[in-house]
């Protein structure tokens, strides 16, 4: 059994004594890139991103967006395994053993969005957009509901129904037990978001077994795959995330795609 990986970056929630915690060396700032160069962009990684290659890359584009250096840019990407922690997570939400959860080499990260537990890995593909909220939406809950609109459009092109629960942030197929396919947690700080959406497009969803996602004990978890009964490529999902992002928070700039 391997050591947890769990990041120290947020400390309002608190480890059990004993959990490992290892403090992850620094990471350089990836190098300016092409999107700079265009209007409003959506950048696509074709290879997996460590969560705090991405994290780092989020927080250096909210900086320079705050300060208007660069434009409105979503990130549309897939994680290695990891659990990461949202500011409503208590430690019923995960059980309190990292050691346990991460048995299987999957990392874990507390985090400044809203919302409780969840897992990434691939064969979900995340959404980050890094926007000014008042150029697209009349607020958070609208901006929220946009998101959730991209991943029911993108759904419906699989011929998957997607539907929204009250109180219930996110997007479900009923099955005929609602299931949860994907989530939406975000964070803004200066009028710019942070964090966003991931939906489950064709993954094993057993790492979700070890939590109550979100924090509800009863939270079903499907994919996309498990839906349409078939194995489902992520590069096609991905472009398709791409256009509806472009459309649906209309956004100017091109699809990028990072190959690095």
């Amino acid at each position: 059994m391997g050591q947890a990986f769990v990041s120290p970056r947020w400390t309002n929630l608190s480890l059990p004594t004993g959990a490992p915690v290892n403090r992850p060396t620094a990471i350089p700032a990836p190098a300016p890139d092409v999107l700079y160069s265009h209007a409003e962009a959506v950048r696509v990684f074709s290879d997996p991103v460590p969560y705090l290659h991405a994290w780092d890359l989020q927080s250096r584009l909210h900086e320079e967006r705050v300060r208007n250096q660069v434009p409105d840019t979503v990130l549309i990407l897939e994680h290695r395994p990891v659990y990461t922690l949202g500011r409503r997570t208590t430690v019923s939400h995960w059980g309190g053993n990292a050691s346990l959860l991460c048995e299987n080499g999957a990392e874990l990260h507390y985090v400044n969005r809203g919302g409780s537990v969840t897992f990434h890995g691939p064969g979900q593909i995340v959404v980050y957009p890094v926007i000014k909220v008042d150029r697209h939406a009349t607020g958070p809950r609208q901006l929220v509901w946009l998101l959730e609109e991209i991943i029911v459009q993108l759904l419906s092109l699989w011929n998957i129904t997607g539907h929204r629960i009250p109180g219930k942030p996110g997007v479900w197929v009923m099955t005929p037990a609602p299931e949860k396919i994907a989530f939406v947690g975000i964070r803004i700080e200066r009028g710019v978001t942070l964090h966003g959406c991931a939906l489950n497009v064709d993954l094993d969803v057993t790492p979700f077994h070890r939590i109550h996602p979100c924090g509800f004990s009863d939270c079903r978890i499907t994919s996309m795959a498990a839906v349409c009964q078939k194995a489902i490529s992520l590069d096609p999902v991905k472009q398709e995330l791409a256009q509806l992002c472009r459309g649906i928070l209309k956004l100017d700039g091109p699809a990028v795609l990072d190959t690095d």
